[in-house]
């Protein structure tokens, strides 16, 4: 059975990089001559997208897939919705698996509404889910999976600094976030494809190897999306406990060390797009040795 993340798998072989750009694009990570030319609501829409079509072109063919912050699109009201939507469709065009950092969940009725609206007909590869309602809440996500032949990623063990108030709880004898990879492992169950890996994946942080490694060690179905690279402190080193023993199994995401990339001294002088690409190639480089090392 071939499931998304087999697709997913095959885009990132075919790149030679693990690596999922970040779209959490921000005004002020717009270039002047950009910003200087925003009126209003449209304006922003306008600009959003042609900076975010400006960086899909440049690592098309580099990176695999790409991931749109919602948060940094809906504070701009429908405007910014929108602009989320035709970024996605430029990436749809151009090859991209494309995923959705939405963190949506609810219960019953509700948690169906939020599968419909970004793992429908026409939604995103994979959505990010938060499994706090447990299963009740998931399986209507799991479904759309199953209709759509789409993704999610469950938060597991996340990359900010107080992500171990809770996740890092002892339940029963174990850390919470193991008994939440135990569920993602079992939820995901009966969409395990051609690769060995599910199409219910989890979320596990960059910044945390050592919980990292503990979780790819015991659940081998789960395909992980690995955040906080870069500017989080994460970086290949760490991010390697996420792969398995034949370097797969995982992808790492980084978004203002590629979007912003020309802001940085490292790419001075160079544009947003050719300086975002040189940024992926970098990082690309950077796992890869990590990967060699361990």
């Amino acid at each position: 059975m071939r499931v998304i993340t087999d697709r997913l798998i095959d885009k990132i072989k075919e790149t030679g990089n693990p690596t999922v750009a970040g779209l959490d694009t921000r005004i002020d990570f717009l270039p002047e001559s950009m910003r200087a030319r925003l009126d209003g609501g449209e304006d922003i829409e306008n600009a959003l997208v042609e900076f975010n079509c400006g960086i899909l072109d440049a690592l098309k063919g580099i990176v695999p897939a790409i991931k749109i912050q919602s948060a940094y699109y809906e504070m701009y009201a429908h405007y910014g919705v929108r602009a989320m939507y035709r970024t996605a469709a430029h990436a749809v065009q151009n090859g991209f698996v494309v995923m959705a950092d939405v963190k949506r969940n609810d219960i019953g009725a509700t948690a169906e509404a939020y599968a419909a609206a970004y793992l429908g007909a026409n939604g995103y590869d994979y959505i990010t889910v938060n499994p706090y309602p447990g299963y009740d809440g998931i399986k209507p996500f799991v479904d759309s999976c199953v209709a759509n032949d789409r993704g999610i990623f469950v938060l597991a063990r996340m990359s900010n600094p107080s992500a171990a108030q809770l996740q890092n709880l002892i339940v029963d004898g174990e850390p919470l976030y193991m008994r939440v990879g135990a569920l993602i492992e079992e939820w995901g169950g009966a969409l395990v494809g051609e690769n060995g890996y599910s199409a219910v994946g989890a979320v596990v942080g960059a910044t945390s190897p050592e919980e990292a490694r503990k979780l790819r060690e015991r659940f081998k179905t789960v395909f992980f999306l690995v955040p906080g690279y870069g500017a989080q402190g994460g970086s290949g080193a760490t991010a390697a406990a996420a792969f398995d023993a034949n370097g797969n199994g995982a992808i790492v995401n980084n978004s203002r060390g590629i979007i912003a990339a020309y802001m940085t001294e490292k790419y001075k002088g160079m544009t947003y797009d050719k300086a975002a690409r040189a940024a992926a190639v970098d990082m690309r480089e950077d796992l890869a040795n990590a990967l060699k090392r361990r």
